[in-house]
């Protein structure tokens, strides 16, 4: 290498002042165009601050339109009241993410989060072995031993397998004698605005939760976010007001997420970087668009269950032989071809693959069609694919490679 020109030497410059002011996990400390929702926020949870149970409360929305940024926002500004409110006891805040993961699998991150311990320490709470029961006790066990006021953030709580049973227990846990020196409360975050209607009404009964709902954004509301985030990410002049406006504009039009549109704008950034040029413009947005709508898909779609992916994997080749729309009976076929291929062994019922093609349906990856062919027919779907079919080949083929 002694002589090689480094292939960082013509790096001179960039157009980024802080460029982690445009990533995913930053956390505002400022929060704009969400007024309405602060203050549903602060009604639900002043409770705390007079030593009161806390209330529960679930947020819904689709992604990227501000719940997680507000939820972490109002918690951080509600500890902090707390520790200077002599009503109030000592406030406990945990986080947890519920995709793909059970009741039982839930508590037993929260005990370990409580202990202080990682999943395989000797101490931790095992994986299996135990009952529900016992994975309860254990828990109201370590919040008895801390005391104090727990809010337990579920994210993603649609995602939770046997939910009914989590969230009928908890909010009961102190009148049925399981906490004294404990109180808890339960804020759930979902994308899914019907999750509610699938829980068991004695569980409904119990919740008693302040629902908060966060519209998409629009346009104005999204310039308002990228205009303030541009002052701390981009080296001054070096993005003008189309390139914020065309974001804004894209992401608005689109799903009203807040992400898609910094993404866009970040995205802009790195093309304008790659051709050496000093100012993003509109134009880089629209090159950016292509781009992120590629890596987004293939996010959304690695969220998505082993068995999710798969099913979305048929679907893709079906419409690609140009067998579109179809029902659900042609895809189980290749599903099972997709599966076997990729060393899994398949579901083996049809209402397993139905189950799928629903949640698909309501994430917006498929659109489904009722069909009605009366007494000889009789009704059923048929599903064809809303994504491109090359990206979710692309990100089904990413998603294989790092598994190997």
């Amino acid at each position: 290498m002694a002589g090689n020109p480094s292939p960082f030497s013509d790096v001179t410059e960039t157009l980024f002042a802080d460029k982690t002011v445009l990533d995913e996990e930053y956390q505002p400390s400022t929060i704009l165009e969400r007024d309405a929702e602060i203050s549903a926020y602060t009604n639900a949870l002043r409770h705390v601050l007079f030593g009161r149970n806390p209330q529960n409360v679930f947020v819904y929305g689709k992604a990227g339109v501000g719940k997680t940024a507000v939820t972490q926002y109002m918690l951080d500004a509600l500890q902090g009241e707390a520790a200077d409110r002599e009503e109030a006891d000592e406030l406990h805040v945990l986080f947890h993410n519920c995709n793909g993961d059970s009741a039982y699998g839930t508590l037993r991150s929260l005990i370990n989060t409580l202990r202080d311990v990682g999943p395989d320490h000797d101490d931790a709470f095992p994986k299996k072995g135990l009952s529900m029961g016992d994975a309860l006790e254990t828990f109201y066990g370590a919040l008895e031993e801390r005391g104090g006021t727990f809010l337990l953030v579920l994210d993603e709580i649609d995602h939770l397998s046997d939910a009914n049973s989590l969230l009928y227990e908890l909010p009961r846990a102190r009148a049925n004698g399981h906490l004294d020196r404990a109180k808890v409360g339960v804020i759930g975050i979902s994308n899914n605005y019907t999750f509610r209607d699938s829980l068991a009404p004695k569980v409904k009964d119990t919740l008693m939760e302040t629902e908060i709902s966060f519209s998409p954004y629009d346009a104005d509301e999204l310039y308002t976010i990228l205009d303030h985030r541009v002052e701390q990410a981009f080296v001054d002049g070096s993005c003008d007001s189309g390139a914020i406006s065309k974001s804004a504009a894209l992401a608005a039009r689109d799903t009203g997420s807040a992400r898609q549109a910094i993404d866009l704008l970040r995205t802009g950034g790195d093309i304008a970087e790659e051709r050496g040029e000093s100012v993003v413009t509109a134009q880089h947005i629209d090159e950016a668009q292509d781009r992120v709508q590629r890596g987004r898909a293939t996010d959304k779609i690695r969220d998505q269950t082993r068995h999710g992916q798969l099913v979305l994997e048929a679907v893709a080749r079906l419409e690609d032989a140009g067998e579109s729309p179809v029902r659900s009976k042609r895809i189980q076929a290749t599903y099972e071809e997709v599966a076997r291929s990729a060393g899994t062994d398949p579901l083996t019922t049809l209402k397993s693959i139905q189950n799928h093609l629903g949640d698909l349906t309501m994430l917006g990856f498929l659109n489904r069609t009722e069909r009605n062919e009366g007494q000889s027919g009789g009704v059923y779907y048929e599903y064809e694919l809303s994504l491109d079919v090359e990206a979710v080949f692309e990100a089904r083929e990413a998603i294989e490679s790092q598994r190997t």
